[in-house]
């Protein structure tokens, strides 16, 4: 198995320049914030977080390609960088300390391009958490300060926490059904939102998650670290890794039953 160690190393340097970018801006009373063509809010700290990403990586892995929120792909060939510069643009906004950079390595292989490296740095929350292909997942201030990470052992629907990001976007593909249903066989349910449910499906603290639409650089990163953690991420077609444009992370001994609800198979 190719050894990501120096890839790795690279994300957490990329990681903490990007952390200082964004953290220098947080909560800044000039902030400006536009408007995409999808409606969603962009701000200049997104913006200026990727840029220094990208010129870092320019200089550090000039062959591999590019993909990013704000300015799309960049170059071509069997390695690409995924950045999210700020997942959680709405929270960082106004002010609410839950918002991340994420950071995945990907390879192409069998069934398209696969994350091997994947890592997440949330500043505000004082978290940061990240994996490699065959090497773990872990959560810490640093590579040689950290907590390998394991998913829980929750094995009952009744006793599961489910946590997701919000009720929009289930009712328009017709899952809001299944995902109601859900939420009474579960245990408990909380909205997190964003990247910190994959998080804390991998540390083992919720057991189930899922979001109805997303991008690939919202997943790519926390699908690597909750698979290393020992857990499912798949698409709620079932397709594993970050490819559907929707979600459903789980510790694995629940998966098949999330699936079910999600899709109103149950």
């Amino acid at each position: 198995m190719p050894d990501y160690h120096d890839d790795l190393r690279l994300a957490h340097v990329l990681a903490d320049a990007a952390d200082a970018q964004t953290m220098g801006r947080f909560k800044a009373l000039d902030l400006k914030v536009e408007t995409k063509p999808d409606m969603t809010p962009v701000s200049e700290a997104d913006k200026a977080a990727e840029e220094l990403i990208r010129s870092q990586l320019q200089r550090a892995r000039p062959r591999d390609a590019i993909l990013g929120e704000e300015y799309g792909i960049e170059g071509t060939g069997p390695r690409r960088w995924v950045i999210d510069p700020i997942d959680g643009t709405k929270n960082y906004v106004r002010g609410v300390p839950v918002w991340a950079t994420l950071i995945s390595l990907m390879e192409a292989g069998e069934g398209g391009y696969q994350p091997v490296v994947g890592v997440v740095s949330a500043p505000a929350l004082g978290r940061r958490w990240w994996a490699a292909k065959g090497g773990g997942a872990y959560t810490g201030r640093s590579l040689t300060s950290a907590t390998r990470l394991h998913v829980s052992k929750v094995s009952r629907l009744s006793d599961a926490s489910f946590a997701y990001s919000s009720l929009t976007g289930w009712e328009e593909q017709g899952r809001l059904d299944g995902f109601m249903d859900l939420t009474r066989a579960v245990w408990r349910t909380r909205g997190y939102g964003d990247f910190w449910p994959y998080m804390m499906v991998a540390e083992g603290a919720v057991d189930i998650c899922a979001e109805p639409e997303l991008s690939l650089w919202d997943m790519a990163a926390n699908a690597i670290v909750v698979t290393e953690a020992g857990g499912s991420f798949t698409g709620l077609d079932g397709r594993p890794g970050p490819h559907s444009g929707n979600a459903a992370a789980s510790n694995g001994l629940l998966h098949d039953e999330l699936l079910g609800y999600l899709n109103q198979r149950y």
